[in-house]
């Protein structure tokens, strides 16, 4: 599936980037800590591309025995101001709840999920 220069397969996902210079295509699968990527000359080839490496990918990790890597586990370190992560501490702990609910829902009504 391909919208705009980003391509989704099996679950991984990759932005597409033009070199000027040089005339390719190039991506990698974001969101991993292995580095998978792939190149084309063809703008019609490089969504196979992209698939032949993620299909790759998963191969390689069967054959050595490795658990691939999911993209954005749902884990992340984030850095705010003292006064706002003890306000937001606070609110967790009248509402009942943890710091990691409070901060989950904030972000659901952020990037507009509010299906909580």
């Amino acid at each position: 599936m391909i919208k705009k220069n980003i391509l989704e397969y099996k679950g991984y996902h990759t932005t597409i980037e033009f070199d000027a210079e040089t005339y390719v295509l190039r991506g990698k699968i974001e969101g991993i800590n292995d580095f998978v990527n792939f190149e084309s000359n063809d703008p019609k080839a490089i969504e196979d591309e992209f698939h032949t490496a993620v299909d790759d990918y998963l191969e390689f990790c069967k054959e050595v025995g490795k658990e691939p890597d999911k993209e954005y586990k749902g884990t992340f370190n984030v850095r705010i101001d003292p006064d706002l992560h003890k306000k937001l501490a606070v609110l967790a702990s009248k509402n009942g709840e943890s710091l990691n609910a409070t901060v989950e829902r904030a972000i659901q009504t952020y990037v507009g999920e509010t299906n909580f």
